[in-house]
């Protein structure tokens, strides 16, 4: 009796071990496939953010994907032919790819829809689960193609899921039966999540360089617009040169700059810059341009009467000079724009810093209003001798504001210098300022000609800007009075 119950305590015990060393094992052999999940996933990952990083303008995206995606999987397993394709919602076939790149297109296309119809993928489709053969001629589900320029004995398919939605299918095919082991299936399993956020990442890539490349395209037609805002032909007078420089921060910029000839034989000079960057700013460049033309012969636009009268304009230009009416009555423009802008674009908040003179080129005569620009200089043999500082507000923040008419001689040799706080604030590598100083420096020892010194001063301003990004646009007039012969 003693000896018996001994006996089957140890038959209990051995059992209890061989239980315990099975379990052991089951854990190995899941730890296995889980560090070779991980490692295929890992895997799917580097080649996803190689792929991105090597993709040129001309390769698809998600064309390189699948086909990292396929060749990754197909090295884990030891498949020797496979595809991926993707679905849409409704289980139609939007992109697909073979392990091997050679195959015919009408060959692809025809297993795609014979398979998904008929075949394995379609199964997995429809189950949304995995799809495991052993061996091809004693699965109904396997389905033989005409002409199947291959062998196929053993093949796995698998969905690849995200939120319950078959994103796509991917199938590995091996010439020899039972090569495909659950152990290998239940890997792929495990990897398919991570396959999934791949190909989704990769959609999402694709569609935004679709949607860059068409922004881009939009973008360069709006700076080819912009530059025709700027004057194609720099008026050509006897007695005068004139030089200019634009170099927008972006594709599309605020400022610009304005030459044209005004009743009388006068000359309009424009430089502003319109407040913030981008689309916005450089639809409202072109807006201040064309109310800058337009109200310098009219008071009104579309039947808007901007002015009720000449008596109340005249309250809002402050001028002391007795001089040609000729001269002072197109810088009525500012006042006008000025209105415009402030009460039909008022909730924009938009307004410009804007410099309009009326050049007399017989005699020199400059009238001017500075609104909110930076100072203008006026450049002798000496250096600097006259600063146009503002004479009123910027144009476009309020309506009715005031602004005040100034005068100056041009005598011969002078030069007048515009430019936009794009020059005096370009930023270096170390975040300095270029700055009004150093601009100065430049004005005091310039050559005393337009071009020359347009280029001393660009020379030397993206010289400090170096390899720093441009923070805003830059924009620069200059005018000289020739001396004569």
């Amino acid at each position: 009796m003693i000896q018996r119950s001994y006996e089957e305590n140890g038959i209990a015990e051995n059992q209890q071990l061989i239980e315990e060393l099975k379990a052991l094992r089951r854990e190995v052999a899941e730890l296995k496939t889980e560090k070779a999940a991980f490692q295929a996933q890992k895997k799917l990952l580097e080649h996803s953010v190689a792929t991105i990083i090597r993709a040129s303008p001309e390769e698809e995206m998600l064309k390189a994907t699948l086909q990292d995606t396929l060749d990754v999987c197909s090295q884990l397993t030891g498949a020797q032919k496979g595809s991926l394709f993707l679905l849409d919602r409704q289980g139609a076939v939007t992109d697909s790819i073979l392990t091997q790149r050679e195959t015919a297109l009408k060959e692809r296309d025809r297993l795609i829809g014979c398979v998904l119809a008929q075949g394995l993928a379609g199964w997995v489709y429809r189950q949304r689960q995995i799809g495991l053969i052993v061996d091809t001629e004693t699965d109904d589900r396997w389905l033989q193609l005409p002409n199947q320029p291959y062998t196929v004995r053993s093949a796995l398919a698998v969905p690849i899921l995200r939120n319950e939605e078959v994103l796509g299918i991917l199938t590995l095919l091996h010439p020899e039966p039972g090569h495909f082991s659950p152990e290998i299936a239940h890997l792929m399993q495990l990897t398919a999540d991570q396959i999934a956020i791949v190909l989704e990442n990769a959609q999402l890539y694709g569609k935004i360089e679709t949607y860059s490349k068409a922004l881009n395209y939009e973008l360069e037609k709006g700076r080819q617009i912009q530059r025709d805002f700027l004057p194609n032909e720099i008026p050509q007078l006897p007695n005068l040169e004139i030089a200019t420089f634009f170099s927008p921060a972006r594709q599309v910029a605020g400022d610009f700059y304005d030459v044209f000839m005004l009743p009388g034989d006068y000359l309009g000079l424009v430089i502003a810059d319109v407040a913030d960057k981008g689309v916005g700013a450089a639809l409202f460049m072109a807006l201040f341009r064309s109310l800058i033309r337009i109200f310098s012969g009219q008071i009104s636009l579309g039947g808007l009467s901007i002015i009720a009268n000449e008596a109340e304009l005249s309250i809002l230009l402050e001028s002391e000079m007795a001089t040609n009416l000729y001269q002072i009555n197109p810088l009525k423009a500012v006042a006008l724009t000025n209105n415009y802008i402030a009460q039909q674009h008022a909730q924009m908040s938009m307004f410009a810093t804007l410099f309009f003179g009326v050049l007399d080129p017989a005699t020199g005569i400059l009238t001017y209003i500075n609104g909110g620009h930076e100072t203008l200089f006026v450049v002798g043999e000496t250096g600097i001798k006259a600063s146009l500082n503002s004479t009123g507000p910027a144009v476009g923040m309020m309506p009715n504001m005031k602004f005040k008419i100034q005068q100056v001689q041009l005598e011969p040799g002078d030069i007048l210098i515009g430019y936009t706080d794009g020059v005096t604030e370009a930023r270096s590598p170390s975040g300095k300022f270029f700055t009004e100083k150093r601009l100065r420096s430049l004005l005091d020892r310039s050559a005393l000609l337009p071009s020359p010194l347009l280029e001393s001063i660009t020379t030397d301003l993206f010289a400090h800007i170096s390899n720093a990004p441009q923070y805003d646009d830059i924009t620069m007039l200059i005018v000289q009075r020739k001396a004569s012969d």
